[in-house]
Protein backbone atom coordinates (compact mmCIF):
# COMPACT_ATOMS: atom_id res chain seq x y z
CA UNK A 1 0.00 0.00 0.00
CA UNK A 2 1.62 3.59 -0.68
CA UNK A 3 2.18 6.04 1.93
CA UNK A 4 1.83 9.47 1.92
CA UNK A 5 5.79 10.01 1.24
CA UNK A 6 5.26 8.26 -1.82
CA UNK A 7 3.83 11.29 -3.37
CA UNK A 8 3.42 14.59 -3.76
CA UNK A 9 -0.18 16.51 -3.98
CA UNK A 10 0.60 19.30 -6.88
CA UNK A 11 -1.58 21.12 -9.21
CA UNK A 12 -2.77 24.35 -10.47
CA UNK A 13 -3.41 26.94 -7.55
CA UNK A 14 -5.53 30.07 -7.48
CA UNK A 15 -4.33 32.94 -5.45
CA UNK A 16 -6.93 35.52 -6.61
CA UNK A 17 -9.29 36.18 -9.20
CA UNK A 18 -7.67 36.90 -11.61
CA UNK A 19 -6.59 33.10 -11.51
CA UNK A 20 -9.56 33.44 -13.70
CA UNK A 21 -7.85 34.71 -16.92
CA UNK A 22 -5.87 31.68 -16.82
CA UNK A 23 -2.99 32.97 -14.13
CA UNK A 24 -3.10 29.84 -12.13
CA UNK A 25 0.13 28.26 -10.60
CA UNK A 26 1.26 25.16 -10.35
CA UNK A 27 2.70 24.18 -6.96
CA UNK A 28 2.58 21.83 -4.26
CA UNK A 29 -0.05 22.29 -1.97
CA UNK A 30 -1.20 20.83 1.58
CA UNK A 31 -4.00 18.45 0.98
CA UNK A 32 -6.85 17.90 3.98
CA UNK A 33 -5.56 16.46 6.83
CA UNK A 34 -5.50 12.52 6.76
CA UNK A 35 -8.31 10.66 8.37
CA UNK A 36 -8.94 7.01 8.46
CA UNK A 37 -12.11 7.36 5.92
CA UNK A 38 -10.05 8.78 3.58
CA UNK A 39 -8.91 7.68 0.53
CA UNK A 40 -5.88 9.23 -1.80
CA UNK A 41 -6.79 9.20 -6.09
CA UNK A 42 -3.97 9.40 -8.70
CA UNK A 43 -5.65 12.07 -10.62
CA UNK A 44 -6.05 11.05 -14.59
CA UNK A 45 -8.87 13.15 -15.71
CA UNK A 46 -10.76 16.09 -14.26
CA UNK A 47 -13.43 17.76 -16.08
CA UNK A 48 -13.60 21.51 -16.44
CA UNK A 49 -16.92 23.08 -14.55
CA UNK A 50 -18.74 26.34 -14.92
CA UNK A 51 -18.77 26.25 -11.24
CA UNK A 52 -14.72 26.74 -11.60
CA UNK A 53 -14.73 29.90 -13.49
CA UNK A 54 -17.73 30.88 -10.25
CA UNK A 55 -15.15 30.12 -8.09
CA UNK A 56 -11.86 30.79 -9.37
CA UNK A 57 -13.26 34.73 -9.85
CA UNK A 58 -15.19 34.76 -6.63
CA UNK A 59 -18.27 34.99 -8.50
CA UNK A 60 -20.32 33.60 -5.53
CA UNK A 61 -18.57 34.76 -2.94
CA UNK A 62 -15.37 35.26 -1.39
CA UNK A 63 -13.05 32.30 -2.12
CA UNK A 64 -10.81 31.20 -0.03
CA UNK A 65 -7.51 31.39 -1.66
CA UNK A 66 -5.21 29.82 -2.42
CA UNK A 67 -7.23 27.35 -3.71
CA UNK A 68 -6.92 24.53 -6.70
CA UNK A 69 -10.37 23.61 -8.21
CA UNK A 70 -11.90 20.61 -9.82
CA UNK A 71 -14.81 18.32 -8.69
CA UNK A 72 -14.82 16.45 -11.61
CA UNK A 73 -11.96 13.91 -10.95
CA UNK A 74 -11.27 10.45 -12.29
CA UNK A 75 -8.36 8.60 -11.00
CA UNK A 76 -6.74 5.36 -8.90
CA UNK A 77 -6.99 4.75 -5.49
CA UNK A 78 -3.19 4.53 -3.87
CA UNK A 79 -3.75 4.87 -0.24
CA UNK A 80 -7.08 3.85 1.47
CA UNK A 81 -7.66 4.45 5.51
CA UNK A 82 -8.83 1.42 7.44
CA UNK A 83 -12.32 2.74 8.26
CA UNK A 84 -12.89 3.39 4.41
CA UNK A 85 -16.55 2.72 3.05
CA UNK A 86 -18.27 1.37 -0.19
CA UNK A 87 -15.07 -1.43 -0.24
CA UNK A 88 -12.80 0.58 -2.02
CA UNK A 89 -9.29 -0.43 -2.11
CA UNK A 90 -6.28 0.41 -3.41
CA UNK A 91 -6.17 -0.09 -7.07
CA UNK A 92 -9.67 1.05 -7.74
CA UNK A 93 -10.86 3.62 -10.55
CA UNK A 94 -12.80 5.81 -8.77
CA UNK A 95 -14.63 9.15 -9.09
CA UNK A 96 -15.49 12.67 -6.73
CA UNK A 97 -18.17 14.46 -7.84
CA UNK A 98 -18.85 17.86 -6.34
CA UNK A 99 -19.59 17.28 -3.08
CA UNK A 100 -16.89 16.60 -0.48
CA UNK A 101 -18.59 16.22 2.76
CA UNK A 102 -21.77 16.29 4.77
CA UNK A 103 -22.37 16.00 8.64
CA UNK A 104 -23.75 12.04 8.25
CA UNK A 105 -25.42 12.67 11.64
CA UNK A 106 -21.72 12.23 13.15
CA UNK A 107 -21.40 15.83 14.87
CA UNK A 108 -22.77 13.83 18.68
CA UNK A 109 -25.35 17.09 19.29
CA UNK A 110 -27.63 14.20 19.16
CA UNK A 111 -29.73 15.25 16.21
CA UNK A 112 -30.16 13.06 13.65
CA UNK A 113 -29.63 14.70 9.79
CA UNK A 114 -32.97 13.70 7.68
CA UNK A 115 -31.10 14.59 4.64
CA UNK A 116 -27.87 12.26 5.75
CA UNK A 117 -30.26 9.53 6.67
CA UNK A 118 -32.67 9.43 3.91
CA UNK A 119 -29.50 9.27 1.10
CA UNK A 120 -29.94 13.13 0.36
CA UNK A 121 -26.43 14.05 1.42
CA UNK A 122 -26.53 17.31 -1.06
CA UNK A 123 -29.40 18.72 1.05
CA UNK A 124 -27.76 18.34 4.15
CA UNK A 125 -27.66 22.07 5.49
CA UNK A 126 -23.64 21.10 6.82
CA UNK A 127 -23.18 19.97 3.13
CA UNK A 128 -19.81 21.53 1.97
CA UNK A 129 -18.30 21.41 -1.64
CA UNK A 130 -15.46 19.18 -3.45
CA UNK A 131 -12.71 22.37 -2.84
CA UNK A 132 -13.02 24.96 -0.17
CA UNK A 133 -14.40 23.12 2.78
CA UNK A 134 -14.58 24.96 5.63
CA UNK A 135 -13.67 24.00 9.12
CA UNK A 136 -15.30 21.86 11.46
CA UNK A 137 -15.63 19.41 7.75
CA UNK A 138 -12.56 17.72 6.77
CA UNK A 139 -10.79 17.74 10.70
CA UNK A 140 -10.70 21.61 10.49
CA UNK A 141 -8.30 21.32 7.10
CA UNK A 142 -8.90 22.57 3.36
CA UNK A 143 -9.82 20.49 0.59
CA UNK A 144 -7.84 20.93 -2.72
CA UNK A 145 -9.65 19.57 -6.05
CA UNK A 146 -8.78 17.58 -9.02
CA UNK A 147 -6.44 20.38 -11.34
CA UNK A 148 -3.73 18.49 -10.03
CA UNK A 149 -1.77 15.07 -9.11
CA UNK A 150 -3.55 13.74 -6.43
CA UNK A 151 -6.90 14.06 -4.34
CA UNK A 152 -8.01 13.11 -0.80
CA UNK A 153 -11.71 12.30 -0.35
CA UNK A 154 -13.83 11.02 2.81
CA UNK A 155 -14.52 7.88 0.96
CA UNK A 156 -18.20 8.06 1.56
CA UNK A 157 -18.45 10.53 -1.31
CA UNK A 158 -16.33 8.27 -3.47
CA UNK A 159 -17.72 6.12 -6.31
CA UNK A 160 -16.52 3.40 -8.20
CA UNK A 161 -16.49 3.63 -12.05
CA UNK A 162 -17.86 0.63 -14.38
CA UNK A 163 -14.96 -1.18 -16.26
CA UNK A 164 -17.18 -0.38 -19.27
CA UNK A 165 -17.35 3.09 -18.71
CA UNK A 166 -14.36 5.29 -20.21
CA UNK A 167 -12.47 7.74 -17.78
CA UNK A 168 -12.26 10.25 -20.16
CA UNK A 169 -16.17 10.24 -20.54
CA UNK A 170 -17.22 9.95 -16.70
CA UNK A 171 -15.12 12.61 -15.41
CA UNK A 172 -17.85 15.73 -16.80
CA UNK A 173 -20.64 13.05 -15.63
CA UNK A 174 -20.11 13.31 -12.01
CA UNK A 175 -21.18 17.10 -11.89
CA UNK A 176 -21.84 17.85 -15.02
CA UNK A 177 -24.20 15.27 -15.55
CA UNK A 178 -25.35 14.26 -12.30
CA UNK A 179 -27.16 17.56 -12.12
CA UNK A 180 -29.33 16.98 -15.17
CA UNK A 181 -29.77 12.98 -13.59
CA UNK A 182 -30.73 13.79 -10.37
CA UNK A 183 -34.10 15.88 -10.92
CA UNK A 184 -35.14 13.41 -14.25
CA UNK A 185 -34.99 10.85 -11.71
CA UNK A 186 -36.48 12.90 -9.07
CA UNK A 187 -39.73 14.18 -10.85
CA UNK A 188 -40.05 10.23 -12.59
CA UNK A 189 -38.66 10.87 -16.59
CA UNK A 190 -40.44 7.39 -17.90
CA UNK A 191 -41.87 6.28 -21.25
CA UNK A 192 -45.37 8.71 -21.57
CA UNK A 193 -43.54 12.30 -20.36
CA UNK A 194 -42.36 14.97 -22.32
CA UNK A 195 -39.23 16.81 -21.31
CA UNK A 196 -37.61 20.06 -22.61
CA UNK A 197 -34.06 20.76 -21.60
CA UNK A 198 -32.65 24.77 -21.71
CA UNK A 199 -29.63 25.54 -22.82
CA UNK A 200 -27.71 22.50 -24.39
CA UNK A 201 -24.37 22.84 -23.87
CA UNK A 202 -22.31 21.14 -21.23
CA UNK A 203 -24.80 19.87 -18.61
CA UNK A 204 -28.30 20.05 -21.46
CA UNK A 205 -26.52 17.97 -23.46
CA UNK A 206 -26.33 15.02 -21.18
CA UNK A 207 -29.99 16.47 -19.86
CA UNK A 208 -30.81 15.12 -23.34
CA UNK A 209 -28.90 11.79 -23.11
CA UNK A 210 -30.08 10.64 -20.59
CA UNK A 211 -33.76 11.87 -20.79
CA UNK A 212 -33.61 9.80 -24.00
CA UNK A 213 -32.46 6.44 -22.17
CA UNK A 214 -34.91 6.44 -19.24
CA UNK A 215 -37.90 6.13 -21.77
CA UNK A 216 -39.20 9.88 -22.32
CA UNK A 217 -41.51 9.59 -25.24
CA UNK A 218 -40.60 13.07 -26.06
CA UNK A 219 -37.21 15.24 -25.53
CA UNK A 220 -36.83 18.98 -26.62
CA UNK A 221 -34.11 20.49 -26.91
CA UNK A 222 -33.81 24.47 -26.05
CA UNK A 223 -31.74 27.10 -27.07
CA UNK A 224 -31.42 30.49 -28.93
CA UNK A 225 -30.08 30.04 -31.71
CA UNK A 226 -31.40 27.62 -34.96
CA UNK A 227 -27.65 26.72 -36.08
CA UNK A 228 -28.08 23.99 -33.03
CA UNK A 229 -30.53 21.78 -34.31
CA UNK A 230 -28.57 19.27 -36.04
CA UNK A 231 -26.17 18.61 -33.01
CA UNK A 232 -29.04 18.49 -30.41
CA UNK A 233 -31.55 16.17 -32.74
CA UNK A 234 -28.40 14.21 -33.10
CA UNK A 235 -27.62 13.71 -29.46
CA UNK A 236 -31.59 11.92 -29.39
CA UNK A 237 -33.80 14.93 -29.29
CA UNK A 238 -37.12 14.65 -30.59
CA UNK A 239 -37.21 18.54 -31.56
CA UNK A 240 -35.81 21.52 -31.02
CA UNK A 241 -36.65 24.95 -30.24
CA UNK A 242 -34.84 28.38 -31.17
CA UNK A 243 -36.03 31.10 -29.10
CA UNK A 244 -34.68 33.78 -30.95
CA UNK A 245 -34.43 32.92 -34.37
CA UNK A 246 -38.32 31.38 -34.18
CA UNK A 247 -40.80 34.26 -33.21
CA UNK A 248 -43.60 32.03 -33.08
CA UNK A 249 -42.06 29.47 -31.02
CA UNK A 250 -44.35 29.93 -27.15
CA UNK A 251 -47.87 29.73 -29.46
CA UNK A 252 -46.24 26.51 -31.69
CA UNK A 253 -44.48 24.57 -28.33
CA UNK A 254 -47.20 25.53 -25.83
CA UNK A 255 -48.37 23.37 -23.04
CA UNK A 256 -46.84 20.40 -24.77
CA UNK A 257 -44.35 19.24 -21.55
CA UNK A 258 -44.47 17.71 -18.50
CA UNK A 259 -41.03 18.90 -17.06
CA UNK A 260 -38.18 21.27 -18.24
CA UNK A 261 -35.08 21.34 -17.06
CA UNK A 262 -33.28 24.57 -17.23
CA UNK A 263 -29.24 25.02 -17.00
CA UNK A 264 -29.19 28.70 -18.24
CA UNK A 265 -26.87 30.39 -15.24
CA UNK A 266 -28.51 34.15 -16.47
CA UNK A 267 -31.39 36.56 -14.36
CA UNK A 268 -32.48 37.29 -17.74
CA UNK A 269 -33.61 33.95 -18.50
CA UNK A 270 -37.17 34.40 -19.82
CA UNK A 271 -39.11 32.09 -17.75
CA UNK A 272 -42.58 33.42 -18.07
CA UNK A 273 -41.98 32.09 -21.61
CA UNK A 274 -40.90 28.95 -20.94
CA UNK A 275 -43.80 28.48 -18.40
CA UNK A 276 -46.19 28.24 -21.23
CA UNK A 277 -44.52 24.74 -22.68
CA UNK A 278 -45.46 23.49 -19.72
CA UNK A 279 -48.96 21.08 -19.32
CA UNK A 280 -51.17 21.90 -16.14
CA UNK A 281 -48.97 20.61 -13.20
CA UNK A 282 -45.58 20.88 -15.29
CA UNK A 283 -42.39 21.35 -13.37
CA UNK A 284 -39.70 23.81 -14.18
CA UNK A 285 -36.74 22.98 -12.75
CA UNK A 286 -33.47 25.40 -12.34
CA UNK A 287 -30.53 23.89 -12.13
CA UNK A 288 -27.89 26.81 -13.51
CA UNK A 289 -26.98 29.27 -10.40
CA UNK A 290 -26.45 33.12 -12.11
CA UNK A 291 -24.01 35.58 -10.32
CA UNK A 292 -26.25 38.27 -11.88
CA UNK A 293 -29.07 38.50 -9.94
CA UNK A 294 -32.65 36.97 -9.09
CA UNK A 295 -34.79 35.82 -11.29
CA UNK A 296 -37.97 37.18 -12.82
CA UNK A 297 -41.11 35.24 -12.32
CA UNK A 298 -44.69 36.62 -12.77
CA UNK A 299 -47.48 35.17 -10.46
CA UNK A 300 -49.87 34.02 -13.43
CA UNK A 301 -46.98 31.83 -14.94
CA UNK A 302 -47.16 29.24 -11.86
CA UNK A 303 -51.13 30.27 -10.74
CA UNK A 304 -52.86 29.48 -14.13
CA UNK A 305 -51.70 26.48 -14.54
CA UNK A 306 -50.89 24.79 -11.04
CA UNK A 307 -47.50 24.44 -12.39
CA UNK A 308 -44.01 24.71 -10.29
CA UNK A 309 -41.20 26.36 -10.06
CA UNK A 310 -38.06 24.48 -8.74
CA UNK A 311 -34.79 23.50 -7.97
CA UNK A 312 -32.15 20.80 -8.01
CA UNK A 313 -28.70 20.51 -6.92
CA UNK A 314 -25.97 18.38 -7.95
CA UNK A 315 -26.91 14.72 -7.12
CA UNK A 316 -25.86 12.24 -3.76
CA UNK A 317 -23.67 9.38 -3.89
CA UNK A 318 -26.32 7.28 -4.63
CA UNK A 319 -27.51 9.20 -7.90
CA UNK A 320 -23.65 9.33 -8.77
CA UNK A 321 -24.12 5.42 -8.35
CA UNK A 322 -27.68 4.97 -10.33
CA UNK A 323 -26.38 7.76 -13.53
CA UNK A 324 -22.90 5.50 -14.00
CA UNK A 325 -25.94 2.16 -14.22
CA UNK A 326 -27.59 4.38 -16.52
CA UNK A 327 -24.26 5.20 -18.41
CA UNK A 328 -22.95 1.27 -18.50
CA UNK A 329 -26.16 -0.48 -19.35
CA UNK A 330 -26.49 1.67 -22.45
CA UNK A 331 -23.36 2.61 -23.37
CA UNK A 332 -24.25 6.21 -23.06
CA UNK A 333 -21.10 8.94 -24.07
CA UNK A 334 -21.38 12.92 -23.71
CA UNK A 335 -19.44 15.42 -26.32
CA UNK A 336 -16.15 16.01 -24.86
CA UNK A 337 -12.44 17.33 -25.75
CA UNK A 338 -9.50 16.48 -23.98
CA UNK A 339 -6.82 18.77 -23.03
CA UNK A 340 -3.46 18.18 -21.26
CA UNK A 341 -3.52 18.94 -17.71
CA UNK A 342 -0.20 21.44 -18.47
CA UNK A 343 -3.31 23.48 -20.76
CA UNK A 344 -5.19 24.42 -17.92
CA UNK A 345 -4.71 28.23 -17.47
CA UNK A 346 -5.58 28.58 -22.29
CA UNK A 347 -8.17 25.97 -21.12
CA UNK A 348 -9.53 27.67 -18.63
CA UNK A 349 -9.75 31.18 -20.83
CA UNK A 350 -11.42 28.81 -23.54
CA UNK A 351 -14.09 27.70 -21.10
CA UNK A 352 -15.13 31.58 -20.27
CA UNK A 353 -14.83 32.18 -24.41
CA UNK A 354 -18.02 28.75 -24.53
CA UNK A 355 -15.27 26.91 -26.69
CA UNK A 356 -16.00 23.82 -25.58
CA UNK A 357 -17.93 21.34 -27.48
CA UNK A 358 -19.31 20.67 -24.78
CA UNK A 359 -17.23 19.61 -22.13
CA UNK A 360 -13.78 19.68 -21.60
CA UNK A 361 -11.73 16.89 -19.75
CA UNK A 362 -8.24 17.52 -18.10
CA UNK A 363 -5.74 14.77 -18.77
CA UNK A 364 -2.70 14.35 -16.57
CA UNK A 365 -0.24 13.70 -19.06
CA UNK A 366 1.56 10.64 -17.76
CA UNK A 367 -2.05 8.76 -17.13
CA UNK A 368 -3.15 9.49 -20.68
CA UNK A 369 -4.21 5.64 -21.05
CA UNK A 370 -5.98 5.04 -17.83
Amino acid sequence: MATAQDYKFEGWQAHDATSADGNMRWEEFEPKPWEENDVDIRVTHCGMCGSDLHVLRSGWGATPYPITVGHEIVGVVVRAGSQVMNGLKVGDRVGVGAQGDSCLSRFGDGARCEDCDALEENYCPRMVFTYSAPAPHFNGGKAQGGYATYHRAPSHFVVKIPDNVDSAEAAPMLCGGVTVFAPLKFHDTRPGKSVGIVGVGGLGHYGVIFAKAMGADRVVGISRRENKRKEVLSLGADDYIATLDDPNWTAKHARSLDLIISTVASSDSPIDDYFTLLKRDGKFVQVGIPEDGPFKLAAPSVVFGRQSFTGSMIGSPADLREMLELVSKNNLKGMIQLRPMSEANQAIQDLEAGKPRYRYVLVNETEASA
